[in-house]
């Protein structure tokens, strides 16, 4: 029996999102939008029955019983935290910092028969899942660098929100550079463990974005990870995001090794030994998903309706609605991943700032609220 499900959100994710749960199986029975307009409008248009401003009338609905967060990041924590106390199963975008993130994980650890699972869909799409498990089968050898590039239209919204606001979890290397990092963890088995990046913004100012207002979020960014694990001798990555190239859209994932290299572009797997003399099609694109929507690509597109499909296998097994299978979402980020891949976020920003290579250390525990203010008590003492 398939879980009822409740959605927060009403942009392009959430709109994607709805009809590739019902084609599934799921009965979508409640919506939350940040207005009332906003959730009727899409409740409407999407045939949900139910829909509200209030998150506890989702979080509380007797039919709900598995939440999909995509709203912005600096809400994120509250309602995955809620959710989980409250018994549901959570699929949550990112948070908006490592603090978050990390009462995120706490919460998990309290309900560990709870799914909680991070939304980055790539994982999903079934290139990277044949680039895997070639890479596990040793195609390319031993991993020696990844080389990452995207590019495209501007990442803002139509109107001056959260995704022009650096500290509410907009920019590039929020929004795509959070998917990229975990993407090269699950691929190559490595985290980073020290980092160096430069973000800029280019576009300070629109045609809708004006006056006294101006974008703090990042619309390029630049870095690079060295990636470890015990035993091994390191995985050296650069990871290229532009979102200043309107009317285009690159996506390209290229892994190298010793014996060969292996590269996604797009939606499609190519692979080149070293004794060979030109580039083969691995896995070409035959999903049928359809054509690219607005505000979101292909790659994410097909992505999502994977994991769409991972989590009716998870589910559908079982009597008890509340009840899943790991197998099934084996491969899908955990919250603590996410917590990795905020933590390196927040290194790259460090790292742009002061113009030299950051350390990449995981929080282990919550910070005090009150550290500064007994630091600076202990100095006066002194």
């Amino acid at each position: 029996m398939l879980p009822g499900v409740g959605v927060f959100g009403t942009g392009s994710t959430a709109r994607v999102l709805v009809p590739l749960l019902q084609a599934e199986g799921f009965e979508v029975h409640a919506l939350w939008g940040q207005s009332e307009e906003e959730a009727c409008g899409l409740a409407k248009e999407l045939s949900i029955p139910f829909h509200t401003s209030r998150s506890d009338d989702v979080l509380l609905h007797q039919d709900v019983d598995l939440v999909c967060i995509y709203i912005p990041p600096s809400m994120t924590r509250q309602i995955a935290v809620k959710a989980l106390g409250i018994g549901k199963n959570v699929v949550c975008e990112k948070a908006a910092t490592a603090i978050d993130s990390f009462k995120m994980v706490t919460a998990a650890r309290y309900y560990p028969q709870l799914l909680s699972m991070m939304g980055n869909t790539l994982r999903f799409l079934p290139a990277f899942v044949a680039m895997r498990q070639l890479l596990v089968e040793g195609y390319v050898g031993d991993i020696q660098v990844c080389d990452v590039r995207v590019y495209g239209p501007s990442l803002l919204d139509q109107s001056y929100g959260w995704t022009s606001e650096e500290l509410m979890g907009g920019g590039g290397l929020h929004i795509v550079g959070s998917t990229i990092i975990d993407l090269l963890s699950y691929l190559t088995g490595h985290r980073a463990h020290r980092v160096h990046g430069l973000l800029r913004t280019f576009v300070e100012q629109n045609n809708l974005i004006r006056g006294i207002r101006r974008v703090t979020s990042d619309d390029f960014c630049f870095f690079q990870m060295l990636m470890s694990r015990t035993g091994s001798s390191g995985v050296c990555c650069t990871v290229t995001l532009n979102f200043n190239m309107p009317g285009s859209f690159v996506h390209e994932v290229m892994v190298v090794g010793s014996a060969g290299r292996l590269i996604v572009r797009g939606t499609e797997l190519y692979g080149q030994r070293n004794e060979s003399k030109c580039e083969e099609l691995l896995l070409a694109d035959i999903s049928g998903v359809g054509p690219e929507v607005k505000e979101m690509s292909l790659p994410h597109l097909q992505g999502l309706s994977s994991m769409v499909k991972a989590l009716r296998q998870s589910f559908q097994a079982h009597e008890e609605r509340r009840l899943w299978s790991q197998g099934p979402v084996a491969s899908a980020p955990t919250f603590e991943d996410g917590l990795y891949v905020q933590t390196v976020v927040e290194a790259v920003k460090r790292s742009s700032i002061s113009g030299e290579w950051v350390c990449v250390e995981i929080m282990s525990q919550e910070p005090d609220p009150n550290q500064n203010l007994c630091e600076a008590l202990q100095r006066n003492k002194n």
